[in-house]
């Protein structure tokens, strides 16, 4: 039996952001730029490469902005189109969504990302659906979900990114237990541990909020008690999701750059400008200058 396409997407995006204050007091984490486009535009473009035809934001309060970011900019459009800045106006006219091709519901409480997804139910529906983590940012082609989704059109059930992280970093992450050998591309996954202490992780292998899954993890969401932090966490679903449906993990191929960290939200921008040819020429003078001095 054929599976069922991958349609949906949902984007949590209640978060506060606070490990970048003063900057995100008023503007999203993921209204953040990566060179000059914000670091949500890039999430959203990897979910359409991979054929997502509807996307679902989980917001939060102060997250217009966003809301903003795809939509109509009337008074912005006017004024490019009466100056006959053709190539600016086609750029925005590309970054919009179609219309009826997104949905935004709100995550009222900070109740976990297990409840953040879960807030996504109705929008979602009975159907399998992929979840993209704005603060991780992904550099590949193709792009990581669309390799998921190549994997989940021969696999089906369920599909979780993952990457290699050194031993004794395993403590920073979600590791995953896989039944036999992970030397390959893919595998199929039978635990997860959270953020296990260096020396007692069962591989070194670590999600990289990347999923796909299967819509009975909606049912175990509404019924989660909290776990840590007390919060709803995605995990614990999907460790009960896990003793009813196959979950395939993908090694992804490329490179992650984790945004919620100052560290990884720097690097981001300076690995896509050096993709850029013209303005790579400016800043790898500048970068070594500063490496120099």
């Amino acid at each position: 039996m054929q599976n069922k396409k991958i349609r949906k997407a949902v984007l949590p995006v209640a978060g506060l952001g606070t490990r970048f204050l003063p900057a995100t007091k008023a503007l999203p984490k993921e209204m953040l730029t990566i060179v000059d486009r914000p670091i949500i535009q890039y999430v959203v473009d990897e979910a359409r490469n991979a054929g997502i035809e509807h996307i679902v934001f989980v917001t939060g309060r102060n997250k217009h902005v966003i809301e903003d970011h795809f939509d109509i900019a009337y008074e912005l459009e006017d004024t490019l189109r009466s100056r006959s800045k053709a190539s600016a106006l086609k750029l925005l006219e590309a970054i919009r969504p179609m219309p009826g091709t997104t949905s935004f519901t709100r995550q009222q409480e900070p109740l976990g990302l297990g409840h953040a997804i879960w807030c996504a139910r109705d929008i979602i529906g009975n159907e399998p659906f992929a979840i993209l983590l704005p603060d991780m940012l992904m550099k590949s082609e193709p792009g990581c979900l669309s390799q998921m989704v190549e994997v989940y059109n021969q696999s089906g059930g369920n599909v979780i990114s993952v990457e290699a992280v050194p031993e004794d970093q395993t403590q920073n992450y979600g590791i995953v237990e896989v039944d036999g050998d992970a030397s390959g591309r893919t595998f199929s996954i039978t635990g997860m541990v959270e953020k296990p202490a260096p020396g007692t992780a069962p591989t070194n292998l670590f999600i990289n909020g990347r999923y796909i899954l299967q819509p009975e993890i909606f049912q175990l969401l509404g019924s989660q008690e909290t776990g840590a932090g007390g919060e709803i966490q995605l995990t614990d679903a999907m460790l009960s999701l896990m003793g009813m449906q196959p979950f395939t993990g993908l090694r992804f191929e490329g490179e992650t750059y984790d945004c919620g960290s100052k560290s990884g939200f720097l690097a981001a921008n300076i690995a896509f400008a050096l993709e850029d040819e013209e303005l790579a020429r400016e800043l790898r003078p500048l970068l070594q200058s500063l490496l120099d001095s």
